[in-house]
């Protein structure tokens, strides 16, 4: 109740303020008549703001009444205009074009009333009379005089709420576009946070793939050459199950590096690349490497790149080759006149024609050389399979 009041309180005061005017005028002139003109006049200003189509109801009554009694026209009835502003300023549409349709309608009433002597001479009939000699010199006829009197009483409060009107939609739409706005930078921030995620999920799966993966075909190798070894060379049998712990320990700290992302270094550099080529000789597979040119240094991301994907290289060529027959690896550094290529090959033969499947390996290395500029192509041929990358030297 008391914020209906406080919200209620300049409506209020307005409609007061023009029942207290009315009332000093009601006490020159006296009558009922009048004084409903007033009390009306009155409700209608407090309810302009509210309720702007109801102010504007009660204004027409008013004058129809006047119309009907003959009831003059007072001085009081300039707070109409407080009603004609509150149609264009808070009213519905109708409301707002009921406003602008009464100021023509309004006038011409006015000039009926005057036609029939309907006005009430206070506080003094010389302004008045002043006022009709003025337009009677000026060659204007005193009805026109008393219609554009109106139409500037009515109509100047009406544009100011139309103005305003418009001012506050605009703010209103500009501070909706701006939620909107930020509403959508937060949804692309949110499906940028996701893609990270997403791909960084994927990085780790084929970083765990790459990783297991190479592990386990060196396990799977040794362990399938351990069958074929004498009951008399527990040396060789030691030493295929030195190799197959060896590969296994490598696995779960490369893993474990993986799934903490960290580094003890930048990145595998060309030792590491012969590391791993000798890591798969020393499980049984014979790897014919070849190096050309002068090998430098990688950035950190090429080098991993590299790293990673000679290792799923020698992965798939020690799943899929056909085995006793020898693996080829070729690490070509080039130095061209526009950018420097480190191009790695692993050639391996196959058994029969039998095309090889695009499995995750593939689709991790080619993702992987994307990320860093690089490409991937395969090749299956004349009983041999051949994969090669190139990665850009530099960042």
């Amino acid at each position: 109740m008391a914020g209906m009041i406080r919200r209620w309180l300049p409506d209020l005061a307005a409609g007061t303020l023009v029942l207290a005017v009315g009332g000093v005028e009601y006490h020159s002139l006296a009558g009922t008549k009048v004084w409903l003109v007033i009390v009306g006049t009155a409700t209608a200003t407090g309810l302009s703001r509210r309720l702007p189509g109801l102010a504007l109801l009660l204004v027409w009554l008013i004058a129809a009444g006047q119309a009907v009694t003959n009831t003059p026209i007072l001085l009081t009835q300039i707070a109409i205009a407080a009603v004609a502003f509150g149609t264009a300023r808070w009213g519905r549409t109708e409301t707002l074009w009921l406003g602008l349709l009464s100021m023509p309608v309004g006038a011409v009433l006015a000039v009926f009333l005057l036609h029939r002597g309907a006005l009430a001479l206070y506080p003094d009939p010389t302004a008045y009379r002043q006022l009709f000699r003025t337009a009677v010199d000026y060659g204007v006829n005193w009805q026109v005089a008393v219609t554009a009197i109106a139409m500037t009483l009515l109509g100047t409060p009406w544009l100011a709420g139309v103005v305003l009107r418009v001012s506050a939609q605009a703010r209103a739409e500009s501070l909706t576009a701006a939620a909107s706005l930020a509403r959508a930078q937060a949804e692309r921030e949110r499906a940028t946070e996701l893609a990270r995620m997403q791909e960084e999920n994927a990085r780790l799966a084929r970083d765990v793939h790459d990783v297991v993966g190479h592990s386990l075909a060196v396990i799977l190798a040794q362990a399938e050459a351990g069958q074929y070894l004498s009951d008399d060379d527990p040396g060789g049998l030691k030493e295929t199950l030195a190799t197959i712990a060896t590969s296994a320990r490598t696995s779960l700290r490369d893993v474990r590096q993986v799934l903490s992302d960290t580094r003890d270094r930048d990145g595998p550099d060309s030792d590491d690349l012969d590391a791993l080529i000798e890591g798969v000789r020393a499980s049984g597979h014979e790897i014919v490497s070849t190096q050309l040119g002068q090998a430098r240094p990688l950035p950190p991301e090429q080098a991993v790149t590299a790293f990673r994907v000679l290792q799923e290289m020698l992965t798939n060529a020690m799943k899929h080759g056909r085995r006793g027959d020898a693996v080829s690896v070729l690490r070509h550094w080039t130095d061209g006149d526009r950018e420097a290529v480190l191009v790695i090959e692993v050639r391996n033969a196959v058994a029969g024609d039998e095309p090889a499947s695009a499995g995750q390996g593939l689709t991790g290395m080619r993702q992987r050389l994307v990320a860093v500029g690089g490409r991937l192509d395969v090749r299956q041929e004349a009983g041999a399979f051949t994969v090669t990358a190139w990665i850009p030297v530099r960042a």
